[in-house]
């Protein structure tokens, strides 16, 4: 049975996954309103992804001395206004800053949120408390991206962040009501946290997750007009096949779970990108079809959110001395793939080209991504042979004094 406690984690996943993905669900309709293109719709989708960018490891680092519950609080009052403003935004510029500035608190909450639930989770089930917290955002892509797509289609784009904003309130409501009191643990400081930047593994890691997922990100950004002018779905069937990408992610945190435990992350990794640059090559090459399209838009949402544990996984690896900030990073990393994806994918549409165009960017992302695992991957196996190499010469007692 879930705890009562872990619920309020799992409805501000909710809010953040909605407000996130329907972005791409009411594209068009944005665009319409505003009196802007398409591309620089998809310009919005890039501000939110470097809002989380920017707030994921700037507002972990700085809170990270205060209790956790009134840090979580915060966050989803960031969360509640800023939607609130993209609601009421008059025009494009004031649209742009106000989803840069909602972005802000993603990361963070995901963050500070993965270690209230550590804390809450009766023993040995802390990786069930933390799962709770996720399903709030595969249940968005499910329930909350669907209806707010058809919401936005059928009524008004800017009621769905109204309401994604009465859910942001609800959340801080049911922080301050079910979960307790956390005392702060102590920090080394914001400064002695960000030592962790210095590890190259670090870096690398996150440069797979930017861009690795970029490819998944540059299909899902204008999945929308593909899905209407090229492969000819009503719009009124976006909604439905919005919930079909939504059931493949539900379905794909399990899977990466699985392959997670199974094999060592990296290795993980590399297989799920290089399914994920086969199935976006797809996506281009079948986009006349209605059923592979439906097929691909649960495969591929499912392949996406199964890079999740993994990735995750490989980031705590090289962040141990500074486990909540690197907890962030996955978000972030996640998040910079989003901006990328949104930004690149625009350009060939920017230029004329076709909307399966969009596709073709996304493999060559999700391929760089392959490349960068493949290196990595070298450089342990490097590291290991050096490793195995040395040890016969400890055990001997030789010495090099050179």
């Amino acid at each position: 049975m879930i705890k009562k406690s872990l619920l309020p984690l799992a409805l501000g996943g909710f809010g953040i996954g909605m407000t996130e993905f329907v972005m791409m669900g009411i594209l068009p309709d944005i665009a319409g309103g505003l009196a802007i293109t398409i591309p620089q719709a998809g310009h919005l989708i890039t501000a939110y992804a470097l809002g989380v960018v920017v707030g994921a490891p700037t507002l972990v680092s700085l809170f990270a001395r205060h209790p956790p519950r009134s840090v979580l609080v915060w966050f989803m009052l960031m969360f509640t206004v800023f939607n609130a403003m993209s609601a009421f935004a008059p025009n494009y510029h004031v649209m742009m800053l106000s989803r840069f500035l909602a972005g802000l608190p993603h990361g963070a909450f995901f963050g500070v949120g993965a270690v209230v639930a550590s804390r809450l989770a009766d023993e040995g089930k802390v990786a069930a408390a933390m799962a709770t917290m996720f399903a709030g955002l595969t249940l968005a892509n499910v329930i909350g991206v669907p209806i707010g797509t058809w919401i936005g289609h059928a009524v008004d784009w800017r009621l769905v962040f109204l309401i994604v904003a009465a859910i942001g309130c609800a959340t801080v409501l049911s922080l301050r009501k079910l979960v307790p009191h956390i005392e702060a643990r102590p920090s080394a400081g914001f400064v002695q946290d960000l030592r962790i930047f210095r590890s190259g593994g670090l870096w690398l890691a996150l440069g797979i997750t930017a861009i690795g997922t970029g490819g998944f990100f540059a299909w899902f950004s204008y999945i929308t007009p593909l899905l209407t002018e090229v492969t000819l779905f009503r719009p009124a069937t976006i909604p439905m096949v919005m919930t079909v990408v939504g059931v493949g992610m539900t379905a794909g945190v399990l899977v990466g779970g699985r392959l997670a435990d199974r094999f060592h992350p990296l290795p993980a990794i590399l297989i799920l990108l290089v399914s994920m640059t086969a199935l976006l090559l797809c996506n281009g090459l079948l986009a006349d079809s209605q059923p592979a399209m439906l097929v691909l838009a649960f495969a591929t949402g499912a392949n996406a959110l199964a890079l999740g544990p993994p990735i995750q996984m490989l980031l705590i690896d090289h962040s141990r001395e500074a486990e909540m900030l690197g907890s962030s990073l996955g978000q972030s990393g996640f998040n910079i793939g989003n901006a990328t994806g949104a930004f690149l994918g625009g350009i060939p549409l920017t230029l004329g080209y076709a909307y399966t165009a969009p596709q073709w960017v996304a493999a060559a992302l999700a391929l760089a991504g392959v490349g960068l695992s493949l290196l990595m991957l070298a450089q342990q196996r490097g590291r290991g042979r050096a490793k195995a190499a040395r040890a016969p010469a400890a055990q001997t007692g030789i010495v090099n004094c050179e």
